[in-house]
Order: structure tokens, then C-alpha cells, then sequence
């Protein structure tokens, strides 16, 4: 029988997501991912959008919005990592948190959040009001 998980504030996104990050590589590299969620915030899927570099990583805003249109997401959730454990988002983090919700918007799904990890740590643009 398949558990399905409610996503009701930023700790259970947290959860889900750094049980996706390899924990050998989350204090090194930066990985982005994508959850995405039905209308009652139900986890119908997570996506490895990229792995890349110590500093950065690339993100195509057409790989996160293809993959909410096929599961039928409403809404989703972005997060990385910062192997650097600073959890202060960069300048390019929130231009790309804009970019992604500009093109979510004309699609009509939710931006919901965009967490920054380190191995220990998260910060929430939803909940620091960044978003």
C-alpha cells in the first residue's frame, strides 16, 4: 500500500527532500530539487532537477514546470543545497525563485516554497517571507 504524505508546513517538505539528497554529497556539491503537490498539498512527486558544481548549479525552469504539467501538480517546492552551510540565499538564488514563480505563474501552479539546505540546517523563502 502506497503512504501519502501531506505537506502541511516547511519541516515536512525538509523531511521528504533531505531524504532524497545523497548525504555523502550534500556538504560538497549543490543539487536542485522539485517536489510537487495536487491541490491538497499531497506529495505526488520529487525530480532531480541538476547536480553540479561546489558553488552552483544549473536550473532549467522548462525541466521543473514539464515535469509538474505531467503529474498534474498544482503546486510544487524547489530546494538545493549550500555545501557551504551559509543559509543566507545568494543574488542568484532569489533571481532564479522569481524566475521559476514568473513562469509557474502563467501556468497557474503555485510556487510554494524554495528551501536551502545544508546537512543540518534549512531556511524557507515561505517562511522568512522571501517569497
Amino acid at each position: 500500500m502506497i503512504q501519502i504524505i501531506c505537506i502541511k508546513n516547511s519541516i515536512d517538505a525538509v523531511d521528504i527532500v533531505w531524504a532524497h539528497f545523497d548525504t555523502s554529497e550534500i556538504d560538497y556539491r549543490e543539487s536542485f530539487y522539485a517536489l510537487y503537490l495536487n491541490q491538497a498539498n499531497k506529495v505526488l512527486g520529487i525530480k532531480k532537477i541538476s547536480k553540479c558544481g561546489i558553488t552552483s548549479t544549473l536550473v532549467d525552469v522548462r525541466i521543473i514546470l514539464q515535469a509538474a504539467l505531467l503529474c498534474n501538480a498544482t503546486g510544487f517546492i524547489v530546494s538545493h543545497n549550500h555545501p557551504s552551510e551559509n543559509l543566507r540565499p545568494s543574488p542568484e538564488d532569489f533571481k532564479m525563485t522569481k524566475k521559476i514563480k514568473d513562469a509557474s505563474d502563467l501556468l497557474s501552479i503555485r510556487l510554494l516554497d524554495h528551501l536551502i539546505l545544508t546537512s543540518t540546517e534549512h531556511l524557507s523563502f515561505a517562511d522568512e517571507g522571501y517569497l
